[in-house]
């Protein structure tokens, strides 16, 4: 147990995730657009010269970014494990795991295989000091891709293909009651951390959903990110009504910030507001959250673009669909979290956080 802990691998998958996101976005708006101005994704047949409109070049250039999302984490995850010489295997076993239909999750497992082989020879390998110069740019990339890319293809290809499929076809087959689980544990466990280690975890497993064409899982959990710091935006307001002061002077100028931020899907901004009543936020914004992923599940919220707040509605099938769910979200988090936090002292974080200016005449250099 120990020596799979010092392999950190939730620490090279995590990272993977955060170099993805960027491109996940940028490749998904680029989709929305050109599919909301009637544009098609081509990416699979390929653009033909004098056969394609702008919007049909701005939704396929889009669609081949996401496309490429077994690439893109397994040179993320391999780049995180061996520095550079892990990107020529990560980036041969990540097109290994498209041609092979191993998805996402393939690209996941290669990345490992890459970047731990690459490191392997890095420090197992031993050469003349006249060779050591070609290990970087010739020998690492050449050994680890071949034989990455070879075990992808060969051993574990097929079984994750088929892996995958199967939990395709059961997702698709879900019924209501199914889904509604689904739902729920999606928004309770992608808010826990707020934007944390549980999140990206949880949001990789939608990824990998996505990767198969089912786009609700990812839906659930960026509309819960999005309608939370917004849900604690509400409790304010909600908590005055019942004459409670939930928040010190410090967190509602916090909370000027966190609501837009949140709008946008970005839930880290209210970390510093849920500090100060930590078991009280967490129990509001899971409930919260499982309330709105349940509705996004039932109702088949289905964005194109896995991440954007707000701007993801109107590339969803339905946009109502988006919209009644984080409302449900929002009004859930924020009714919880008035009734249930503390009563505070508004001024008290001002105090303490107020200390004597220091006098320019006291001021001594040494």
């Amino acid at each position: 147990m120990e020596k799979l802990k010092s392999l950190n691998l939730k620490s090279h998958l995590l990272t993977a995730i955060s170099y993805m996101l960027p491109i996940v976005c940028g490749g998904g708006f680029l989709v929305a657009i050109g599919m909301a101005l009637g544009g098609t994704n081509m990416y699979a047949d390929g653009l033909v010269q004098g056969q394609f409109t702008f919007w049909d070049a701005l939704a396929t250039m889009g669609g081949a970014a996401l496309g490429l999302l077994p690439l893109i984490i397994a040179v993320g995850i391999a780049f995180s494990i061996a520095g550079k010489p892990g990107i020529a295997p990560g980036f041969v076993v990540g097109l290994s795991a498209i041609s092979i239909s191993a998805g996402f999750i393939g690209g996941i497992l290669g990345g490992y295989i890459a970047g731990y082989l690459a490191l392997l020879i890095i420090n197992k390998l031993k050469l003349p000091a006249w060779a050591k110069g070609l290990m970087p740019t010739v020998i690492v990339p050449l050994i680890s891709s071949f034989i990455a890319g070879l075990v992808m293809i060969y051993v574990f290809g097929v079984p994750i293909a088929a892996f995958t499929n199967w939990l395709t076809d059961v997702l698709l087959g879900l019924g209501t009651s199914s889904k509604l689980l689904l739902g729920l544990v999606i928004g309770s466990l992608c808010i826990v951390d707020f934007g944390g280690p549980i999140n990206k975890t949880v949001y990789a497993f939608t990824l990998t959903l996505l990767a198969s064409g089912i786009r609700e899982p990812v839906t659930a959990l960026q509309l819960v990110n999005t309608a939370t710091p917004i849900g604690f935006g509400l409790a304010y307001f909600i908590a005055k009504v019942m004459r409670k002061n939930i928040y010190e002077r410090e967190q509602v100028e916090n909370l000027k910030s966190a609501v837009p931020m949140g709008v946008l899907n970005i839930v880290e901004g209210v970390i510093p507001i849920v500090m100060s009543d930590l078991v009280r936020a967490l129990i509001a914004s899971a409930v919260g959250g499982a309330c709105g992923g349940a509705v996004t599940m039932i109702l088949g919220a289905d964005s194109t673009v896995p991440f954007g707040g707000f701007l993801m509605l109107p590339t969803m099938t339905r946009p109502w669909t988006g919209l009644l769910a984080i409302i449900v979200n929002v009004l859930v988090t924020g009714c919880l979290y008035a009734v249930i936090a503390k009563n505070k002292d508004i001024n008290v974080a001002i105090d303490e956080a107020e200390e004597e200016e220091p006098e320019i005449e006291d001021i001594q250099i040494f």
